[in-house]
């Protein structure tokens, strides 16, 4: 019997199978756009080669979807027979005027634009002859194909840590397509659909019996942990049919892509002044920015609903797929004091972290694709913002020769009003903003308000920085 772990690679996880058929709305796209600034041209004779061995390492690279018929399974990952590395990558010149906020503008409307699903789900453009000989990379990623974290590791294939490549060794084998015709097909999914039962009915015999022992010892806290965990499971699950924002009510298919640059240490000192993590002021800033926003609106607002991706990435996962789950729940906006507003953003985040339903979610999701998507849809588009934070990278990293200078990531809004990303790069915090531009028309405004945000959070610890926003610098 092959077990369900051994098929996991070919079949999307019920999570990723629900975010790929929300995109029937264009809202609820699961695109990710990063942004790379490279202070020169790669070689443009070495960079092919090494793209292609990427995609021999990384073979999600190389797999298209494939929906089994009538859905009898989710949708299946096969080697695209036809793939071709170049139709992947395109090379053209900066138009005027050459900035960072021209090459942004490319990357939103990539960002909105769908994807080609008879192919494998990425396209890498580069942008050359930007200012000062810049080059600009515009990654554009399906989300299904790996998550930030999967990202990062892909990324140490494809770029190096010094100027010169080292020996590579000989190029990898590519991986073998595969021949499925509607009965094969018809026969993966229902043997995957096998294991699947098969393999949690072996857990659940397994634990039988200890469950069974535990429950006759200790009844009392048997029954308290099936409550909690059945609450934790209704939380998760339970509908929402309002936004928590009195601002960002709007929903448009237009994006706008904004960033903002602010030192990693600073922000590290600010959460070890209130005996936190970064990523709690990470998202203190964005709440001080988003009650400063509503402020100049004259609104007040003392929660706003955020959903966070949290990793479930396992050491021995395979590089690239997506590994994380979308916890949706409340943080504190009208808390003025920014040491308080971190701690109590910890308290939450941690709750998340530990919550009962993790371990159920990818079930869940399985029975929510079973709902009608604009059902699903409607509940997304009351969330008021996203937020990750992608561990990043602290040495210099090289493409083909070329340095990487600054590095944005630009998730997808999924309905929200905007969702932000920072990424770590040899000491500086990179916040990629993408703003759905019918919530918030004003972004300047809002832009300016998330400074000011996060440099009420950085003074905190005394901070030397300042957040920069450089499109105003342009």
């Amino acid at each position: 019997m092959v077990s369900v772990a051994e098929r996991a690679d070919v079949h999307m996880r019920d999570t990723d199978a629900f975010s790929w058929y929300m995109e029937k709305d264009p809202l609820l796209r699961s695109t990710v756009v990063c942004v790379l600034v490279l202070d020169g041209s790669p070689d443009w004779d070495r960079l092919p080669e090494r793209i292609e061995r990427c995609t021999r390492l990384a073979p999600g690279f190389r797999h298209r979807v494939v929906i089994p018929p009538m859905r009898l399974s989710t949708p299946r990952w096969v080697v695209d027979p036809d793939f071709d590395v170049s139709w992947h990558v395109r090379r053209f010149q900066a138009a005027p005027p050459r900035t960072l906020e021209s090459v942004l503008d490319f990357a939103r409307k990539a960002g909105m634009a769908s994807f080609d699903r008879d192919r494998p789900l990425w396209e890498f453009t580069f942008i050359e002859g930007l200012e000062e000989g810049r080059t600009a990379l515009v990654m554009k990623v399906h989300h299904s194909l790996t998550d930030g974290v999967g990202g990062i590791e892909m990324a140490r294939l494809l770029f190096d840590t010094e100027p010169v490549s080292p020996e590579l060794g000989p190029m990898p084998e590519p991986p073998t397509p595969e021949r499925l015709g509607t009965a094969g097909l018809v026969g993966d999914a229902l043997g995957y659909d096998w294991s699947r039962i098969y393999d949690l009915g072996r857990r659940h015999l397994g634990s039988a019996a200890r469950d069974v022992t535990q429950a006759l010892r200790h009844p009392r806290d048997t029954v308290s942990d099936a409550v909690s965990t059945g609450r934790a499971i209704a939380r998760f699950v339970a509908p929402v049919s309002d936004t928590r924002s009195p601002v960002m009510t709007e929903r448009h298919l237009t994006w706008h892509y904004d960033v903002l640059d602010l030192p990693l240490d600073d922000l590290l000192r600010a959460a070890h002044a209130a005996g936190v993590r970064h990523n709690d002021a990470f998202l203190a800033g964005v709440t001080a920015g988003l009650r400063l926003y509503h402020s100049h609106h004259a609104s007040y607002v003392d929660d706003l609903r955020v959903t966070m991706p949290i990793s479930i990435r396992r050491s021995d996962d395979p590089i690239g797929g997506n590994r994380i789950t979308l916890m949706r729940f409340e943080v504190p906006v009208g808390v003025t004091d920014p040491i308080e507003r971190m701690v109590e953003i910890h308290r939450r985040c941690a709750s998340m972290k530990t919550d009962r339903s993790l371990p159920f979610t990818n079930a869940i999701a399985g029975t929510l694709n079973l709902l009608p998507r604009a059902y699903i849809g409607g509940m997304l588009k009351h969330i008021d913002f996203l937020a990750s934070n992608v561990p990043g990278i602290d040495v210099p990293l090289y493409l083909a020769g070329a340095k990487v200078d600054r590095f944005y990531g630009f998730g997808p809004t999924i309905g929200a009003a905007l969702n932000l990303t920072l990424m770590s790069y040899c000491g500086t915090c990179f916040v990629g903003v993408n703003i759905d531009a019918g919530a918030v028309p004003d972004t300047d405004v809002l832009m300016g308000c998330l400074q000011q945000g996060f440099d009420e959070v950085l003074v905190t610890a005394g901070a030397q920085g300042r957040t920069v926003l450089p499109l105003q610098h342009a």
